[in-house]
């Protein structure tokens, strides 16, 4: 399991978002982030989560749909 003491205080918030809607868009997770980033941003900090292989993704109609890799422990 990926080291969640590794994260940055954004990255912690985006996963603490995911853990509490299980799965969430882009723009879901901005609406739910204190003073939120610009989308692309937030496109960027999922894909540095996923390098990190803290979450997964799945395409459904022309969003991304993000979801915890594990659950939160």
């Amino acid at each position: 399991m990926p080291d969640p003491s590794q994260l940055s205080r954004r990255e912690r918030q985006i996963m603490d978002v995911l853990f509490a809607r299980g799965e969430a868009t882009v723009n879901q997770i901005r609406g739910a982030l204190p003073d939120p980033p610009t989308p692309m941003a937030v496109r960027r900090f999922m894909q540095i989560l996923g390098e990190k292989g803290h979450v997964k993704r799945r395409k459904e109609g022309r969003e991304m749909v993000y979801a915890p890799r594990e659950p939160k422990v």
